[in-house]
């Protein structure tokens, strides 16, 4: 199908974080028969877009919270569309604020960035136990384990993980990559993690090449 005005506006939404239209014009564009795959490809051009203003400094914070949840409602309605293939086809990623600390802002901005990326999620929430994690892992064969830790008493926690992975035998069948103000790559890798982001975009990036290995 020939690239259309109304395509072009549903990117433009999403780089102009206008969560109020998203809904409606990506559901009148499917009523119109355009591809879902289509619509998911503007759809990550606009997120891709957001995430060079945010390298920029153009965009911060604010607008990577925003640009999530317009992204979240455009695919709340998209989501139906798509096949299961369609929606997940590069990889299963688990999500996860550490046990103790239940702010998901940064996780969740992470999750709709690797969405548009089209990775599968599992989203284990906040205040996250070890033993969870673990099931999880059995459960969908998840290549990567993606952790936020925002408080420093937590830190810890990430090493709980780890240790429960390797008694479970599954420490070598994944990767774990953290992220969190309280953290940095020599923490990281004392935790005995694979890898660190200093936030969702640097996230996205190395989860990529983690993916990859």
């Amino acid at each position: 199908m020939v690239f259309n005005l109304t395509l072009n506006k549903i990117k433009e939404l999403i780089i102009d974080l206008n969560v109020d239209e998203i809904k409606e014009t990506v559901q009148a564009e499917l009523d119109a028969g355009t591809d879902p795959k289509q619509i998911l490809q503007v759809l990550t051009e606009g997120m891709d877009e957001v995430g060079r203003l945010y390298e920029r400094k153009e965009y911060f914070l604010t607008d990577l919270i925003l640009a999530g949840e317009t992204m979240k409602d455009a695919m709340t309605v998209l989501n139906p569309y798509l096949k299961a293939d369609e929606q997940g086809n590069k990889g299963k990623i688990i999500c996860a604020t550490v046990k103790g600390d239940n702010h998901d802002i940064g996780k969740n901005i992470l999750i709709t960035m690797l969405i548009s990326a089209g990775y599968e999620i599992i989203d284990l929430g906040t205040n996250c136990p070890a033993n969870k994690i673990i099931k999880a892992i059995k459960k969908t064969k998840a290549k990567v384990i993606a952790l936020s830790c925002l408080l420093t008493m937590t830190i810890e926690e990430i090493k709980n993980i780890v240790d429960a992975l390797k008694s479970a035998g599954l420490r070598d069948k994944v990767k774990i990559i953290v992220g969190g103000a309280p953290l940095n790559m020599e923490i990281a890798k004392k935790m005995g993690t694979d890898d660190y982001a200093n936030d969702a975009i640097d996230g996205v990036r190395h989860i990529n090449i983690l993916m990859e290995g």
